[in-house]
């Protein structure tokens, strides 16, 4: 669609699907961390460090999603001249680009999940929602599309396959070893043997071609 005005004429005004794919993906990295969050105080506990643990993670996902929303705001290398107001909103977004807010919420999530009683399924769908929420993120900051993730499938699904593992186990009777534990342990460690088959191609330096 182009546009006139006056002896002016505008080029055409296209919405991309990058900018709509960069918008979902960052909206998707605040909710998952939102979901976390709920998913990890629920049922509310008021033993120990929980409250501040909770404080943290509210905290740290908030803060993380506002940097998000705030990427694309550009920072001068000169602010020498600049009105102390203006200074001031930069080393803001300099502070809140440089600290790690998502890992801190991972910490703390982690730290209120331990808070309540054993519960493996729960924890697990924990693990994976941190997971996605962690690759979220990287995708938002990087502005890349979800297909970058493809060469790690392989290693993500044996990641899954893990977690379920070890909710499993979480669930045994720990009252004395049958055949069932004895099995899921021959099984975990099968999955681990695999996962590190699949890791290593992608940490193992290459050799040099001769």
């Amino acid at each position: 669609m182009t546009r006139s005005l006056g002896p002016w004429r505008l080029g055409p005004v296209i919405v991309g699907p990058v900018e709509v794919g960069a918008v979902a993906i960052r909206a998707a990295a605040a909710l998952l961390g939102a979901g976390c969050v709920v998913w990890a105080a629920a049922p509310l506990v008021h033993q120990g460090w929980a409250n501040l643990a909770l404080v943290l993670a509210i905290a740290g996902v908030a803060a993380g999603a506002l940097r998000l929303i705030l990427a694309g705001v550009p920072q001068p290398e000169d602010t020498f001249l600049l009105p102390v107001p203006v200074r001031a909103w930069l080393r803001f977004l300099e502070a809140l680009r440089r600290v790690p807010w998502e890992e801190g919420a991972v910490i703390a999530l982690v730290w209120l999940e331990v808070m309540h009683r054993s519960r493996p399924w729960h924890t697990a769908f924990l693990g994976a929602a941190l997971i996605a929420y962690l690759l979220a993120t990287h995708l938002a900051e990087s502005d890349a599309s979800p297909g970058v993730l493809r060469p790690q499938v392989r290693v993500l699904a044996v990641g899954a396959g893990l977690l379920a593992l070890g909710a499993g186990a979480g669930m045994l009777s720990a009252t004395g070893p049958g055949a069932g534990s004895a099995l899921l342990r021959l099984v975990a460690a099968g999955a681990l043997i695999a996962a590190a088959a699949l890791v290593l191609p992608f940490v193992a330096p290459s050799a040099p071609d001769r």
